[in-house]
């Protein structure tokens, strides 16, 4: 586990290749809960990429990341545009990983990023409020444990208008029941 500062070269690093090649993208997971107000280490990097733009110019993309500091497999690479699914850097010089997902976990999260300035001086795209939490039930929802925790605390993050958000998406994602059963739960274990 790494505090959110040691990402911040490779963050970099991965930002300026998708600008250079016009890619839509924003940070989600654990580095998200970290700009949303909870403190906690984490383990890798998490991009969401806009899929039919990967598609476009995947051989720019595998070419501009074969001249960069990231250790790929092309052809894994190649696989997972094509399939929509997760494929892995490694930073070689700060030996981080980074997990990239060409696809939308929610349906327009994309549009809805909001600028953040995750690391002093550096504003990046991050997944919205109402998306992180919504992406975080999923994942609850196909079996991991980790993000409960993290959805009580982003939701307590959130404003009104938000709430508002967070509740139509889960509703039309067919998650408000997980998303009151986690909401209920306590945060520290009763011993």
């Amino acid at each position: 586990m790494f505090p959110i500062e040691a990402f911040a070269d490779s963050v970099h690093a991965i930002a300026d290749i998708l600008r250079n090649l016009a890619i839509p993208f924003h940070l989600t997971g654990g580095i998200t809960s970290l700009a949303y107000g909870e403190p906690r280490m984490t383990q890798d990097v998490d991009l969401v990429l806009d899929p039919v733009r990967c598609r476009e110019i995947v051989d720019g993309l595998i070419s501009a990341l074969e001249s960069s500091r990231f250790l790929f497999d092309r052809a894994t690479l190649r696989a997972a545009v094509r399939d929509e699914r997760q494929f892995q850097l490694l930073d070689s010089i700060e030996s981080l990983k980074l997990d990239l997902y060409p696809r939308e976990l929610i349906e327009g999260e994309l549009q809805r990023s909001v600028q953040f300035e995750v690391f002093q001086g550096s504003t990046v795209p991050i997944v919205s409020l109402p998306d992180a939490v919504i992406s975080k039930l999923l994942w609850i929802s196909n079996g991991s444990h980790k993000s409960r925790r993290d959805v009580r605390q982003l939701f307590r993050a959130c404003k009104p208008a938000e709430l508002d958000s967070v509740r139509v998406l889960a509703e039309s994602s067919s998650l408000s029941q997980l998303l009151e059963e986690v909401l209920s739960e306590p945060d520290e274990i009763d011993l």
